[in-house]
């Protein structure tokens, strides 16, 4: 406190008895750290209507993994290798929404279910805030699905990235997205692209730039032989994040995401 006593000393009128003077130089050093601490914090400029409204994904399965967005039980025929952009939209479009009309507008959450707007509101999922899906695994085998940069399929350019065609500043949208994953059985895990110092309490992970590796922080959830497994992905940009101002808005945002098989020792199932 005495580098701050030095600085608001002379803010404190000399007219100020000595005793009230002691009090009011500690509220103002008070009230200093916290404009220090809030002006870090990025989020948009609040009452901004314009967020990342042009989003992409695409969802790829390796061998002896398939998904679809319903719950077909064990008939392995009516699953897929692929989600695309067209079936998140007729999801979305079930629950009276569609991708189209998906805007993400800042939230942050510390554990990657409840997220909370800069005031603080709870937002609530495919409303201007965040983009929430179910879709279902299934495996022939038991195994832990793990996220991979990797190609799910040879000739297939399908790993997990987080990219833009936005330029200039406006590429910082990929630094501030994140993308999680949520089981019943295993909780939720926090993807975060370009992981930096974790915001808001978040454990987050990443993937490495070089060679997939793959280990215990990569895995996502279990799955046990032909039993569909329902998963909850979210997609947001974490206004919490350094990068997260107003450059970002009206980027264009494209989330790939690639799944693996791994076993227990976590080699990749063929």
């Amino acid at each position: 406190m005495g580098f701050f006593n030095k600085i608001v000393d002379n803010m404190v009128s000399e007219k100020v008895p000595r005793k009230r003077r002691k009090r009011l130089i500690v509220v103002i050093a008070l009230i200093t750290l916290i404009s220090m601490t809030t002006a870090t914090v990025a989020w948009f400029t609040v009452n901004t209507f314009a967020g990342v409204d042009n989003l992409d994904i695409k969802i790829s399965m390796s061998a002896q993994l398939k998904v679809g967005m319903e719950d077909y039980g064990t008939d392995l025929e009516r699953y897929t290798k692929v989600i695309t952009n067209e079936m998140v939209d007729s999801y979305l479009r079930d629950h009276g929404t569609n991708l189209e009309e998906t805007v993400l507008d800042p939230v942050t959450t510390s554990d990657g279910t409840r997220f909370t707007n800069q005031r603080g509101t709870v937002r609530e999922a495919n409303n201007r805030s965040y983009l929430e899906f179910e879709c279902y695994f299934i495996a022939t085998e038991d195994m832990w699905v793990h996220l991979t940069t990797e190609s799910t399929e040879q000739g297939e350019d399908d790993g997990t990235k987080v990219t833009t065609t936005s330029t200039g500043a406006k590429a910082d949208v990929v630094n501030c997205a994140r993308v999680d994953f949520s089981t019943e059985r295993n909780g939720t895990a926090i993807y975060e692209p370009n992981r930096s110092t974790p915001v808001n309490g978040q454990t987050t992970f990443d993937l490495p730039s070089g060679t997939m590796q793959y280990s215990d922080n990569t895995r996502l959830f279990h799955l046990e032989q032909l039993t569909p497994t329902k998963a909850t992905i979210r997609i947001w940009i974490d206004g919490e994040d350094p990068q997260c101002d107003d450059d970002v808005q009206d980027a264009q945002l494209s989330v790939q995401l690639g799944f693996v098989g791994c076993d227990d020792n976590n080699v990749p199932i063929s």
